[in-house]
């Protein structure tokens, strides 16, 4: 507050003071702190300070905005944190979706957070790094999420019960594609064989290998490596024998695959139903990709699916989680997200909180009960 905009209230205006000095108030119409701009305490002498209803009202605001600039518990203080968001590999899904996420939020959203999406080894990397606090959200897997929290997973104890659900996005099939002609007829005929298994720590790799030891046939597998964009072309150039995928369809990689020579992809549900997979691991389901999907494919695939979840961590604000989920199940930005990802078509507000079997974040909690989806 400047000296000027003080004199400016009317010529009636004064700050009273007590001087213990002599004992009595004295008046000062320019005080130090309306030079300074902060406060020190005064004790006004009222029978000598008649305030009009003006001022009165010019008192109250001052205060009101000097509360709300000051106060540390601003609502927009959590808010404008830089919230680190985890995707998954460069040129995969989980990379894809995230991006949209955020271009989405940022286009349609009048207040859209300030995220950062950052690209991860997958399902398995976002998990652990969400419970660590070292991002806010990630993308991943239900059944990980799920084994997980109960220190059920391959080689890891740990119970992540940090990680929270937000929302169901969608569901994405294993993709077991093998060259038409090979010999390789069943999971079990890859025995010997160079078989690409996702990338390590990615939610590809972790049900390719659970698949495979479930079977029996990790083991005896030839695993490789390489990178997810090299996989159609090593394919292509008979370095591979068959590559695993768990992904939304129709996948680049088999798309390259289809056009550089004749494929064929594996009925996995007959034989996880066959060796009582489903049974053991309940949060699997049977998803069947259509006729014509990819070129040379005449028929349907059968195989599972596993749901993917948007998680956030526990000490992650609930008015950050609701208003990410405000920003993204609206009409205007599903419509949005379904133009930039095909995996993303069935995405829907009804199916947002559907089938969600570990719990759900506080403010996740709030905006799915305002919907009535809880």
């Amino acid at each position: 507050m400047q000296a000027n905009n003080i004199a400016s209230a009317g010529k009636e205006l004064y700050y009273f003071f007590w001087d213990k000095r002599i004992g009595r108030h004295w008046r000062n119409p320019f005080p130090k702190h309306a030079q300074t701009g902060f406060p020190e305490p005064h004790t006004f002498l009222t029978e000598t300070f008649p305030m009009t209803k003006k001022s009165s009202r010019l008192a109250l605001i001052i205060c009101a905005s000097l509360f709300l600039v000051l106060s540390p518990a601003h609502p927009t203080f959590a808010l404008q944190k830089n919230i680190v968001f985890r995707g998954g590999p460069a040129g995969g899904t989980f990379q894809q979706v995230a991006d949209a996420i955020n271009a989405c939020q940022e286009s349609t959203a009048p207040s859209a957070l300030s995220l950062r999406v950052q690209p991860s080894a997958g399902s398995l990397e976002n998990l652990r790094e969400v419970h660590s606090g070292q991002a806010d959200f990630g993308l991943v897997y239900s059944s990980h999420a799920y084994l997980g929290r109960k220190g059920l997973l391959q080689d890891d104890s740990t119970a992540y019960n940090k990680v929270l659900a937000v929302a169901s996005l969608y569901g994405v099939p294993a993709q077991l594609v093998v060259r038409k002609g090979s010999g390789i007829n069943s999971v079990k005929d890859l025995k010997g064989k160079r078989v690409w298994v996702g990338s390590p720590g990615s939610g590809a790799f972790a049900h390719c290998e659970l698949f495979l030891k479930h079977l029996g046939v990790w083991d005896a597998i030839i695993p490789s490596h390489i990178g997810y964009n090299e996989v159609p072309f090593a394919f292509a150039n008979k370095q591979l024998d068959a590559f695993w995928l768990f992904t939304a369809f129709p996948n680049s990689a088999v798309t390259i695959a289809a056009r550089t020579g004749k494929i064929k992809l594996l009925n996995l549900d007959a034989e996880a139903r066959a060796s009582g997979f489903y049974k053991k691991y309940p949060y699997f389901t049977a998803r069947t990709l259509p006729a014509g999907t990819y070129r040379g494919v005449r028929h349907n695939t059968h195989s599972f699916q596993d749901p993917t979840l948007l998680v956030a961590g526990a000490e992650v604000p609930d008015e950050v989680v609701y208003r990410l989920l405000s920003s993204i199940y609206n009409k205007k930005s599903l419509c949005y997200l379904k133009e930039q990802n095909s995996v993303l078509k069935g995405m829907a507000q009804r199916s947002g909180a559907r089938g969600i079997i570990i719990p759900m974040h506080p403010g996740a909690i709030k905006f799915w009960k305002e919907k009535g989806l809880l």
